[in-house]
């Protein structure tokens, strides 16, 4: 990928907490479109909730992005379903085709419709996701795989909608692509990475949480 390559965004998703699971606990995990323009505030997209704001939401979880390249491989192993039909099934707000984890780095920054953002983390699959697609071995397909999309903070608000252009502004780890990281501090390849996960660890641009996990595991 080089800087200014832009692919076409197309969905753009909020949702509202709903009851999920065998306890109706509350979950906005399933998005619908947006036809309209969206407001793209310092804490996502105007219109989208969060129900759990200790592990949901904030700075650095503003927007979930999720490749729509993926669907085609969670239909081969779960068969066909309803939320699989449409995006939105992974809570993403955010949905694209041709890039994945392995093509977008931590630290990048892209052009949003008209805001500025930066991917901040990967996506830490949690029961959520496998209670709305119905099958308890989604997040461990999830982690083995790497199909988690990533998050983004906001650094400059603006507007996006669908159609929208996502376009490559500033790169600074280009080793660092989503999917490395995702392997090495959920994924369970950290073993021997000392010297990986202490970079990770000092990494201005990766949320302080994903930090923090970095660091714990070099020991």
């Amino acid at each position: 990928m080089n800087l200014h390559d832009t692919i076409s965004i197309e969905a753009v998703l909020t949702g509202t907490a709903q009851p999920l699971g065998p306890k109706d606990e509350p979950s906005a995990i399933g998005k619908r479109p947006v036809d309209g323009p969206v407001t793209v505030g310092q804490l996502g997209l105007h219109g989208d909730e969060q129900a759990d704001l200790r592990v949901h939401g904030g700075l650095d979880k503003a927007i979930h992005h999720y490749p729509r390249d993926h669907y085609a491989g969670w239909i081969a192993s779960l068969g066909a379903r309803p939320p699989l039909d449409a995006s939105g099934a992974f809570g993403e707000n955010i949905s694209t085709s041709g890039w994945t984890e392995v093509d977008v780095c931590i630290g990048d920054r892209f052009r949003l419709g008209t805001a500025l953002v930066e991917i901040a983390q990967g996506r830490q699959p949690c029961w959520k996701q496998a209670a709305f697609l119905g099958d308890p071995q989604v997040v461990a397909t999830m982690v083995a795989t790497g199909r988690t999309g990533w998050y983004y903070r906001v650094i400059e608000q603006g507007v996006v909608r669908v159609g929208d252009g996502l376009s490559l502004q500033e790169r600074l780890f280009p080793e660092w692509t989503v999917a490395r990281l995702f392997g090495l501090v959920i994924g369970g390849a950290h073993r021997g990475e000392t010297a990986a996960l202490s970079e990770l660890a000092g990494m201005s641009v990766l949320a302080d949480g994903w930090r923090a996990r970095a660091a714990s595991l070099r020991c």
